[in-house]
């Protein structure tokens, strides 16, 4: 009986913790969009509002307040460029419009060329759409810059898996 107990107590902390998120990203949502419907000058406030967009799944809205966030950019370093950018990337590759989110992936890497999460994002966004070879090189990159970055490495590791049946398959049917 205290050995349930303790098991309800537990899941009942896991679940109270999650609703506390949820609630806190659903006021900071409501809160951020009153404030951009007031003034839509600033790029940083429609930045985190994209942001709390996409940890709602709400892409089609994070990729519309990420454009205008790319027009209101002035004076801005070019690091922000680049993290908007990239989370542009990400919201159209989220809704499987993987063409433009390798364009968006590599406008976040021009703005900064040393960015691993863009070049891990535009390895996976070449991965679907079966350009193995390009996400490979994207992810040697990535281990240029962080040589223990988990995401590059099983990454590499899934491609030279996939390259390897894919040579093999080729050899047999060649017959050699």
């Amino acid at each position: 009986l205290i050995g349930l107990s303790l098991l309800l107590l537990v899941i009942a902390i896991l679940v109270g913790r999650q609703l506390y998120k949820v609630r806190k990203d659903e006021l900071k949502l409501i809160k951020l969009e009153k404030e951009e419907s007031n003034t839509k000058e600033d790029s940083a406030k429609m930045y985190e509002l994209a942001s709390v967009q996409l940890k709602k799944r709400l892409y089609p809205q994070a990729t519309s307040t990420l454009k205008k966030a790319l027009k209101k950019l002035d004076g801005e370093p070019e690091e922000a460029k680049a993290l908007i950018e990239n989370a542009l990337g990400f919201a159209l590759a989220a809704q499987n419009d993987f063409k433009s989110a390798v364009i968006h992936y590599k406008k976040a890497l021009t703005a900064k060329s040393e960015y691993p999460v863009a070049l891990n994002n535009l390895g996976f966004a070449y991965q679907r759409l079966l350009k193995e070879d390009e996400a490979y090189k994207n992810y040697q990159e990535v281990l240029k810059l962080d040589p223990k970055n988990k995401t590059a490495i099983s990454q590499i590791k899934r491609i030279e898996r996939i390259i390897g049946k894919d040579k093999d398959q080729l050899i047999e049917k060649k017959g050699f």
